[in-house]
């Protein structure tokens, strides 16, 4: 079972409005979070798209990937909070207001699923066990 991730930091956007993205896509099927960040009004769904065709490749290059994409999904995405631009506003009355403009690291794993069992693998029991007196 192969894995692989990636990582875009210094995105500008902030962790919050990331993370709402992301939300959408984890545990998903690939083919599913490409669609979801297809179809995403945010801006920032351009970005994680970037970073999850980027976690595809790299899953690719993998020693004993399987070849089959449609078999990986998002096993892992998370935004962490980047370093912050203080900036300063011009305000009425010789005053100033700060803005801060926030940066995150964007997060993204991807995971092959398990192969399916052949037909030949043994059924599954009930749970029961057998007792002495009923053997």
């Amino acid at each position: 079972m192969s894995e692989a991730r990636a990582t875009a930091k210094f995105v500008r956007s902030s962790a919050q409005k990331a993370g709402l993205v992301l939300d959408l896509i984890r545990g998903k099927s690939v083919t599913q979070a490409r669609a979801a960040l297809l179809f995403s009004r945010k801006g920032i769904a351009r970005d994680v798209a970037k970073v999850l065709e980027s976690a595809v490749a790299n899953v690719q290059l993998r020693e004993g990937f399987g070849g089959d994409v449609d078999r990986l999904f998002v096993s892992a995405c998370y935004a962490n909070q980047g370093p912050s631009q203080k900036r300063v506003r011009p305000a009425p009355m010789g005053r100033a207001y700060r803005v801060v403009k926030r940066t995150t690291h964007l997060t993204i794993q991807v995971a092959e699923k398990a192969a399916p069992r052949l037909s030949g693998a043994p059924a599954a029991t009930t749970g029961r066990r057998k007792t002495a007196a009923a053997q």
